[in-house]
């Protein structure tokens, strides 16, 4: 069985990432600047070759956003080389495409560059968003510039299958995978879903994208963040982003998970994280 290296290893994808290969036999490294089986820093290029040694693939997770970091990747794929690792995932994103030189398309041109065999995943929106990140409800309510504005939201249970199976396969070298649900559904939608499931009375407020803009700046969030995460939402806005992927069929054989169907499994989640 083959050792691979989880940056991002405690986050919401490379958490699950991990539980799968630990259940296939593969040995897992979580690398993280603390509480990680490895100390690893994109910021100090002393970390690079301990935290890769004896690594036989690498599934990455950025430092964020809002700021480029393709010279931090760049150095990081020839420590891999050197430490002999044959294969690099990467975590993107389907929006990348809404903002053309973002830290996140500088980011694949760096892995596209790099010398080492390479997979891009480009997932839509998490389904789990609205239960452990940015459309959490808070009062009873989901927030965001999207208006009637429709997403294909993906299970993150499905992507990490799909990362496991890239990760372990030398089949998708060289490939970007776009992967999305199996349908677009709006956020008026996806909230009565989720009321449904979690027994609670849930409500979407469209925001004026200036609106959120002023909340996040005022929330501390960075600039070259807020701009990442409104190119993300403009698109859903105007319908840019509807549209599916087959990423989920192409790699696992099956129909990704609906919303609905994600929704009734983690419905106990809800009261717990609302």
């Amino acid at each position: 069985m083959n050792t691979y290296l989880i940056i991002g290893g405690t986050g919401k994808v490379g958490g699950r990432l991990a539980q799968i290969l630990r259940k296939t036999s593969h040995t897992v490294r979580i690398a993280s600047r603390s509480g990680g089986d490895v100390r690893f820093d994109w910021r100090d290029y002393g970390t690079y070759r301990h935290a890769l040694a004896g690594v036989d693939g690498v599934f990455l997770v950025g430092p964020g956003s809002a700021t480029d970091w393709s010279e931090n990747l760049t150095e990081f794929l020839a420590a891999a080389e050197m430490e002999g690792v044959g294969r690099a995932v990467f975590l993107s994103a389907r929006a990348v495409e809404f903002l053309p030189g973002g830290a996140v398309d500088l980011a694949e041109g760096a892995l596209r560059a790099g010398p080492i065999s390479w997979t891009i995943l480009r997932p839509t929106h998490f389904a789990q968003n609205f239960t452990e990140a940015m459309f959490a409800p808070v009062d009873g309510e989901v927030r965001a510039p999207v208006a009637h504005g429709t997403e294909p939201f993906i299970d993150i249970e499905d992507l990490a299958e799909v990362a496991a199976a890239v990760l372990i396969s030398p089949s998708y070298d060289g490939d970007t995978i776009e992967i999305s649900g199996p349908s677009a559904i709006s956020f008026d939608e996806a909230v009565a879903l989720l009321g449904q499931h979690a027994g609670q009375a849930f409500t979407f407020v469209h925001e004026l994208p200036a609106q959120h803009e002023v909340r996040l700046g005022e929330a501390g969030t960075p600039e070259g963040y807020i701009a990442w995460r409104m190119a993300m939402l403009g698109a859903i806005h105007r319908g840019d982003d509807a549209y599916l992927s087959d990423g989920v069929q192409r790699v696992l054989g099956r129909p990704a998970t609906s919303f609905s169907d994600w929704a009734r499994r983690e419905a106990a989640s809800f009261s717990r994280n609302t």
